[in-house]
């Protein structure tokens, strides 16, 4: 299969380098020229948990070509309607997006490209942009998971091709349930990614501060309820009932799982959510599509959500510059809790 990773930032950067190390024909375009030229002098490297060098094919996304067979989509969902558009002529007659980005971005391509020509993937490691051409991969390599699916669910051919494409770099899952693999993510995602970068720190450090602990708990309940008003089975992340980390009833469990939560992200521990990323360069953040998702998806359940719309509130007041990351935000939790 023809195929492209649009969108190599951190985490596109590390998954082109593993394909091209494994002898897989993949294009990394971005629209960072600086990174381009990075990439095509000395190459992809790969630092943090590995540590490797490779050459890669790379290029702005004016020097795409036509006839993808299957477009990795790896960009912030910010943008998804003017980045699918453009997207959409550089595709073969059957070709496909597989859209591997936060939040719940499937029924927006579809809506643009059709339900048989989106695919979604959910990935379960993590990177960080460190200067062009170098991208540092944050979690160990048994992370290396890849869940594919579609929201209608069941297995075709093209499913069955990227799923071979993608296994040379980790585990990959066709999951028939693919809108719980996407909400066992955003339940992460909206949780630890959003208060990593309310507090200004990476998972370890908002997993143990017993404060910002207590705040991934509460979103964390938040959206699993939210999922269950909607009759959604939320998938097993790894191997791991993430949804477990929500599910308690009375005070007792509730202690026990807020002991629980930084043994279950301990292999997670030093990654820096993309949300801070993105703050510390002064970019727009995934908060509206990450736990907007929740807020909306509340809405329309009635599930109150009010310490995932807090969040979202921070989030916005330091993209504004009227706050900073700082461990000070969480006392702005305090009539919500």
């Amino acid at each position: 299969m023809k195929c492209a990773i649009y969108g190599a930032g951190s985490l596109g950067t590390v998954l082109g380098a593993y394909l091209s190390r494994a002898g897989i024909p993949v294009d990394l375009v971005s629209r960072n020229k600086n990174h381009i030229v990075a990439l095509r002098g000395k190459g992809a490297h790969i630092t943090g948990k590995a540590d490797f060098i490779v050459p890669v094919r790379a290029m702005l996304p004016d020097e795409m070509e036509d006839g993808y067979d299957v477009i990795i989509l790896m960009t912030k969902s910010i943008d998804n309607e003017q980045t699918v558009r453009f997207l959409c002529p550089k595709l073969s007659e059957g070709g496909v997006i597989c859209t591997c980005q936060n939040g719940l971005p499937e029924e927006e391509i579809a809506a643009i490209i059709g339900d048989e020509r989106t695919y979604g993937c959910t990935i379960g490691w993590g990177a960080r942009y460190i200067a062009p051409g170098i991208s540092e991969l944050t979690t160990d390599e048994s992370t290396f998971t890849f869940t594919l699916g579609r929201l209608q669910g069941g297995r075709d051919g093209k499913l069955e091709s990227i799923a071979s494409i993608l296994s040379h770099m980790g585990k990959v899952e066709i999951d028939s349930n693919f809108i719980g693999s996407r909400w066992s993510k955003l339940l992460i995602n909206a949780s630890f990614s959003a208060v990593s970068a309310v507090v200004g720190e990476n998972f370890g450090f908002v997993a143990r501060n017993h404060r910002s602990r207590r705040i991934i708990q509460l979103i964390m309940k938040e959206c699993a309820d939210t999922a269950k008003a909607l009759g959604i089975k939320m998938a097993p992340m790894q191997g791991k009932n993430i949804a477990m980390l929500a599910n308690y009833s009375n005070p007792l469990k509730r202690f026990l799982i807020f002991l629980i939560i930084p043994i279950a992200m301990k292999k997670h521990s030093a990654t820096r959510s993309s949300m801070l990323q993105d703050i510390e360069k002064g970019k727009r953040t995934e908060i509206e599509a990450i736990d907007g998702a929740i807020s909306r998806s509340g809405r329309k359940a009635g599930v109150p959500t009010p310490v995932t719309d807090r969040t979202i509130e921070i989030i916005h007041a330091i993209e504004e510059g009227k706050l900073s990351p700082s461990l000070d935000n969480l006392r702005l939790y305090n009539n919500v809790r």
